[in-house]
């Protein structure tokens, strides 16, 4: 599998992130392709990565060529100077349509790998802006100022909107078609409805930053296929209630 290359330089370069394939090879996982080694195929040399995405979470990633690069990259990660914007496709109608979600997150005490909002957890920051409202469902644009594990994930739960086929956090129901379209039938040569959209619907869209000697990076990658798919037919069969 080709990765879509959004951004390069002799520093550092942003990859396009499919979902379902991990940032890096995990014991979990380990026959699975990962994606820092299918990069270096690509490239040709090494890469160290300066942060994750979840394995299900498609979208914009960055990668260091040089430990210089990877030390200062992870330095604006960690100093909150790099910005990065996702898009989510939420349950429910979203009020109100644009917010704060400010808490702590921590592990949760029973439930390995399950984070929970708890007043002895790490600070977490959200910002969030519904980009579009149907009856039953919202698209989501977050900003988010502090990289917790799961923290879109956790923060969305909280105010009771999940994300869409969210396994841990929510229902974990994939999207259907016939979930908004009226009168909805199956084709003759399907047994059983296809869903739309079966992983879930996060998708980090931009990443922007400057580097080192003041070049200013700002990379973008539209909303993948599954979830442009499921906005299209929403828009077609769920009208829009706002904005």
């Amino acid at each position: 599998m080709k990765i879509e290359i959004l951004y390069e330089d002799n520093d550092l370069l942003v990859a396009n992130k499919p979902a379902g394939m991990l940032v890096v090879p995990d014991r979990f996982n380990a026959s699975l392709t990962s994606m820092n080694k299918e990069l270096e195929k690509q490239v040709g040399g090494k890469i160290w990565v300066v942060h994750r995405l979840d394995r299900d979470t498609s979208g914009v990633i960055c990668f260091a060529k040089n430990e210089t690069a990877h030390r200062y990259l992870s330095i604006l990660f960690q100093e909150r100077d790099m910005n990065k914007y996702y898009a989510g496709l939420v349950k429910g109608v979203v009020v109100p349509e644009d917010g704060r979600i400010e808490n702590f997150l921590a592990e949760h005490p029973a439930n390995n790998g399950k984070m929970i909002v708890a007043r002895k957890g790490k600070h977490a920051v959200t910002d969030y802006k519904v980009a579009a409202q149907w009856p039953l469902y919202a698209l989501v644009q977050f900003q988010i100022h502090t990289g917790r594990t799961h923290q879109i994930r956790v923060h969305m739960q909280s105010i009771g909107h999940p994300l869409v086929a969210d396994e841990l956090y929510g229902d974990g129901k994939p999207f259907k078609l016939s979930e908004i379209k009226r009168k909805y039938r199956l084709s003759d040569k399907d047994e059983e409805e296809r869903p739309l959209l079966s992983r879930l619907a996060l998708h980090a869209y931009k990443l922007e930053f400057y580097k080192e000697d003041g070049t200013h990076v700002v990379a973008e990658a539209p909303l993948p296929k599954d979830m442009a798919a499921c906005v299209k037919q929403l828009d077609k069969w769920s009208p829009q209630a706002h904005p």
